[in-house]
């Protein structure tokens, strides 16, 4: 193969490297020849990730860059290379564990993400499913060795992780293997369903009676653990009093529309959960069934690829189709995407949790499914995958900073509201308490973790932190426990979707600004897609080039 650059070429050497390193990202990636495999978790399997860190860094030091997409492209290699070794070599990235990121819920994930369309991908599917047991035994064995050395997890996390890998054990596997037409493979295939689940099951059994009574009583990280999380999820240096003081005027903002829509939806609602619970009971947003929820939100997906296409967007045809998918029982509250495969062989895909649920509301869905679809996530990464030219094959595939994407999707979401999509006062408010978990999330996940006070001089702890999602951003009570269990879990990542977004809006008003009555919005989005996924810093600093 040709390449570019050697950047370029080294980007490319890396990927491949990666997938040898950890099937299940060569899997998402669409990477052929290690989909009977499941990676190592033990240490050795973490140090191996770090020395291809290490040894990648080394040899990216030496090159230099050809041109100004070279530029970008090594910088964005550099900084995502060097913050990822650095929560290695700490430690960090090993001790994690919760239940939205953990082996356990990757290995369970992948399975949705094969083939299982001819015999030959049923024989990976089993073989795979024959690998579990060696992999969870590595992440039992590392949890063990870190154990020793005074590294554990937070018990609130590792009991919902058992609870998670329970279910997965109980139905998830046989869930998965109910949908797939084995043929003369049926009898494998329950075999290793059965091998599968027994695993999973016996992995529950650890987590919750012995590695539990070991863990940690303490959620809270504290500044130190924390700073370099928040720095890895967003790509930018942050004060993080002045962006919780921020998140907090945010969510004032935000809570005071909410109560002006709520006026119009139930004038005699004392809170704004009232207001909630009346359009939950409203017939008007009610969908009966899965098959009714998948259709809507494929409409909706269809739709707003229609309208967007054209007018703010150019989308090509290769990208005009996004999936829509039940997400597997035992995964987190919130609905999610997954990017198509590097050949687009199979498409980007959004999923939606029902959380054991057959009755469902529409209200809430619009503004979650034009973040995660159109013009939100699945516009953006299928744009990257499709620029091979410009971006690097770690840019387009490995590149992902939080911050940038996540920015991207929330500020999608404000571009419907400022092009009047959410006429409609439930849909309205579903898009408002969409705006107020963000700004929540920014107060409670920086409050929790660094002991700072709310409003009323109380200490944010896990219970207030569920009193303010269910009371000012309308969460669910299982949804409200879920996302503080998140947020408890993986540190920093919850800010960046409103710091990212704030970031988005920035450099946009200033590229408004500079360009006066000749800014053409269609033109910013394209340019500012185009350039693919980095840290907030660093793109801040490119669109001020624009």
């Amino acid at each position: 193969m040709t390449h570019r650059s050697a950047i370029f070429a080294l980007a490319d050497t890396y990927i491949d490297e990666l997938a040898a390193i950890n099937p299940i990202t060569a899997t998402n990636l669409g990477i052929s020849g290690y989909d009977d495999k499941l990676p190592d978790y033990s240490l050795a399997g973490s140090q191996s990730q770090a020395d291809h860190f290490r040894n990648t860094l080394s040899a990216l030091k030496d090159l230099t860059p050809i041109d100004e997409i070279d530029r970008i492209s090594a910088e964005v290699f550099r900084e995502r290379l060097e913050s990822s070794l650095g929560l290695y070599e700490s430690m960090e990235m090993q001790r994690v564990i919760c239940a939205l990121a953990s082996p356990a819920s990757d290995v369970r994930q992948v399975f949705e993400m094969m083939d299982a369309s001819t015999p030959d991908a049923v024989s990976l599917i089993i073989a795979r499913l024959h690998a579990i047991p060696r992999a969870f035994n590595s992440w039992q064995e590392s949890l063990r060795e870190l154990q020793r050395d005074g590294m554990v997890g937070a018990r609130r996390q590792v009991l919902s992780v058992a609870e998670q890998v329970g279910a997965h054990g109980a139905t998830g596997y046989r869930a998965f293997a109910s949908n797939i037409n084995a043929g003369a493979l049926q009898a494998q295939l329950d075999q290793a369903i059965e091998i599968a689940s027994e695993s999973a099951t016996s992995l529950a059994n650890w987590l919750h009676d012995e590695y539990a009574t070991l863990s940690s009583p303490v959620d809270a990280y504290g500044e130190e653990r924390y700073a370099p999380w928040a720095r890895y999820y967003t790509g930018s240096k942050l004060n993080l009093r002045d962006t919780y003081e921020w998140g907090l005027a945010d969510l004032a903002a935000i809570n005071e529309r909410m109560w002006k829509v709520a006026a119009r939806v139930a004038p005699q609602a004392k809170s704004l959960a009232d207001v909630a619970m009346h359009l939950d009971r409203d017939p008007k947003y009610a969908l009966h069934g899965t098959d009714q929820l998948l259709a809507y939100l494929r409409n909706f997906t269809d739709s707003a690829i229609e309208r967007m296409h054209g007018t703010h967007f150019d989308i090509d045809d290769r990208i005009k189709f996004c999936d829509v998918r039940l997400a597997p029982e035992g995964s987190a509250a919130a609905a999610y995407y997954m990017p198509p495969s590097e050949d687009l062989s199979r498409p980007g895909t959004t999923w939606y949790p029902t959380m054991g649920m057959n009755e469902f509301t529409s209200w809430r869905n619009d503004s979650i499914w034009y973040h995660e679809a159109v013009p939100g996530h699945h516009l953006q990464c299928a744009t990257v995958v499709l620029e091979q030219e410009r971006l690097s094959r770690f840019q387009r595939t490995e590149g992902w900073t939080s911050g940038y994407g996540e920015g991207w999707a929330l500020y999608a979401e404000r571009l419907m509201d400022e092009l009047g999509a959410f006429e409609d006062p439930g849909a309205e408010l579903g898009f408002l308490s969409g705006q107020g978990l963000r700004a929540a999330r920014v107060v409670v996940d920086i409050g929790m973790h660094l002991g700072y006070k709310d409003e009323h001089g109380k200490v944010w702890n896990a219970e207030s932190a569920r009193e303010c999602l269910i009371e000012r951003a309308l969460l669910e009570p299982e949804f409200a426990n879920s996302e503080v269990d998140r947020y408890l879990g993986i540190p920093g990542q919850a800010i960046s979707y409103k710091v990212g977004e704030r970031v988005w809006m920035a450099v946009r008003e200033a590229a408004r600004a500079r360009h006066g009555g000749a800014f053409d919005l269609k033109a910013f989005h394209a340019h500012a897609l185009r350039m693919g996924p980095m840290g907030l810093d660093p793109f801040a600093a490119e669109m001020a080039r624009w």
